[in-house]
């Protein structure tokens, strides 16, 4: 249960971090690259409240997530599904591909990952 508020509180700062940089930040290093670092970063704290321990290599699966919608943007997946016009939408799917996206998205995973393995062994 500890574990599940740890990751709970963790994705409650990175979800309030995410919507002021959204609606704050207006430069050309932190909101298109930290916003998206960060982005993977939440969605792993997210799948974490629910499996605790449950998912394996849980970083390369939200990674190839987070993928699977950037190469969806490349192909304008959001209007092949007919939903172009409607904003929540092309915000929420994006609506232009990114190869720097997919770094970032890499470098989330991977600070997940080191993090979750730099505080089990401190708590082991």
């Amino acid at each position: 249960m500890k574990k599940r508020l740890t990751y709970a509180l963790a994705f409650l700062i990175l979800l309030i971090t995410e919507i002021l940089i959204a609606l704050f930040v207006r430069d050309d290093f932190i909101r298109p690259y930290g916003g998206d670092i960060l982005v993977t970063v939440l969605i792993c704290a997210a799948v974490r409240i629910v499996f605790p321990t449950g998912v394996r290599l849980l970083p390369l699966w939200v990674f190839l997530f987070a993928a699977g919608v950037e190469i969806g943007q490349y192909f304008d997946f959001v209007t092949l599904l007919g939903l172009g016009n409607i904003p929540f939408f092309r915000i929420l799917l994006g609506s232009t591909f990114s190869f720097a996206d997919l770094i970032c998205y890499a470098a989330g995973c991977a600070l997940f990952w080191a993090g979750e393995r730099i505080i089990t062994k401190s708590f082991s």
